[in-house]
């Protein structure tokens, strides 16, 4: 089993970046595909960015594509979230996912794809 815990998360104006971080604890990273999702008030959680357990495949949600930037250290057991260009609509928790099941440049894009869950790192857009 592995802990994730988010940080990075804060308010920030409208073109601003900022660059989450998920520490994973328990067993070794590359053990895992992560993904990082958002969930704005009232509605449901969404899918952002993920990568396979080598790290060699990515992919993004069409919102976020060209914006942010998602990578791993499995030697540092650690997850980033780089966000660039922030727009109000990126308001949200942000949360990171783990898979232990997907084989090694799989990814999967729905929350149901994913075991483990981080207690989420707010992020909050001004314009």
């Amino acid at each position: 089993q592995v802990q994730l815990v988010e940080s990075g998360g804060g308010p920030v104006q409208a073109g601003g970046s900022l660059r989450l971080s998920c520490a994973a604890s328990g067993r070794t990273l590359s053990s895992y595909a992560m993904g990082w999702f958002r969930q704005a008030p009232g509605k449901e959680r969404e899918f952002v960015a993920a990568t396979s357990r080598s790290g060699a495949n990515t992919y993004y949600a069409d919102s976020v594509k060209g914006r942010f930037t998602i990578s791993r250290d499995n030697a540092k057991g650690t997850v980033y979230l780089q966000m660039n260009s922030l727009k109000p609509e990126d308001t949200a928790v942000y949360y990171c996912a783990a898979d232990p099941t997907s084989g090694y440049v799989i990814v999967k894009v729905t929350p149901s794809g994913y075991d483990y869950w981080g207690q989420g790192t707010q992020v909050t857009v001004s314009s």
